[in-house]
């Protein structure tokens, strides 16, 4: 009877590190299920082509960010600036679109690449904290913005890049077609690259991987170069969409969107993991959430709500998953 009583609590809290387990490993997937299975039940023409085809494409620009944040998670940090990588090259893309598509492209992806690699010299060689060397650019970024554009918005009329917002290869729209590649790529880069390997050991136990030998210094840069250039082009393909150019808009709040997309997705705040598909997984989440109820006559403010619990609840679950 004794051994028995002792062997219960040992059982329960066995079964508490599995469904823990369980829920980050899983739980998003089966989170999106739901609110699919929900909305096709409840939700008038949810299931349609067109609304899919939006949800689609409203998305991919979260994804794309999310992609970068989801790197440089994974190293520990975080990119506060991400926003105004987005506002700088919306900025840009007007003053220069009339060299070209490809001019304009290069210039609005290297200033994503200049707020990238003057945050990664901020955290990796002068040593600031990741949120406090990005909040620096998170202001200055988009005041930057503004003052290249004058304040003011600004009317695409390029059809070149307009296509790139409004276009699609084989029935799917380009900005969904190029988020899915960018995803493969950065999937790809984690998995089967000495560079996204050094990115997870770094991630882990950075003064271990600097005792291995490990480039910390430059991957660390390398991953917010990468983040700003991602978010730049999520300004670039934004811009497209909406035929406008809004630097006082445009990425607002995108960086809480991404890091959001990350969290539920099961890549952890502390770092050493980098999960891809979770991160897509969790941006469709936030981006369901938002359609079914909006679709439902409830306010944007209670998807705010909502959003905010299942952050509590995804970082919750990782920490009681770390402490076991």
């Amino acid at each position: 009877m004794t051994t028995q009583t002792a062997a219960a609590p040992v059982r329960g809290a066995a079964t508490r590190r599995n469904t823990t387990a369980w829920f980050q490993e899983y739980g998003v997937y089966a989170a999106v299920a739901v609110l699919l299975l929900f909305n096709a039940f409840f939700t008038e023409h949810f299931l349609t082509v067109d609304n899919l085809r939006t949800q689609l494409i409203q998305v991919a620009p979260i994804v794309i960010v999310a992609l970068g944040m989801a790197l440089v998670i994974g190293t520990e940090g975080v990119d506060l600036s991400v926003g105004s990588a987005m506002a700088l090259a919306t900025a840009l893309l007007p003053l220069y679109l009339g060299y070209g598509l490809v001019p304009a492209l290069l210039v609005a992806l290297l200033a994503g690449a200049v707020v990238g690699l003057v945050n990664g010299t901020l955290v990796s060689v002068v040593g600031l904290q990741p949120i406090v060397a990005t909040l620096a650019l998170f202001v200055g970024g988009r005041g930057l913005a503004l003052v290249l554009a004058d304040g003011r918005l600004k009317q695409i009329v390029n059809p070149d890049l307009l296509a790139l917002g409004t276009g699609s290869l084989l029935g799917i729209p380009l900005v969904v077609l190029i988020a899915g590649i960018l995803a493969i790529a950065v999937a790809f880069l984690v998995h089967r690259t000495t560079f996204g390997r050094q990115v997870v050991a770094i991630g882990g136990n950075r003064k271990a991987a600097a005792l291995a030998g490990l480039p910390v210094k430059r991957v660390l840069t390398g991953v917010y170069v990468l983040c700003g250039v991602l978010a730049a082009l999520a300004g670039v393909l934004a811009t497209a969409r909406l035929s406008a150019s809004d630097p006082s808009s445009l990425g607002t709040l995108m960086e809480l969107s991404a890091i959001t997309a990350v969290v539920v997705g099961g890549t952890p705040l502390n770092g050493g993991s980098v999960r891809v598909l979770g991160t897509l997984a969790g941006a469709l989440l936030m981006q369901l959430l938002r359609a079914t109820l909006v679709k439902h006559d409830l306010p944007d403010s209670t998807a705010q709500i909502a959003q905010a619990a299942i952050i509590i609840a995804a970082v919750y679950v990782a920490r009681e998953r770390r402490s076991r």
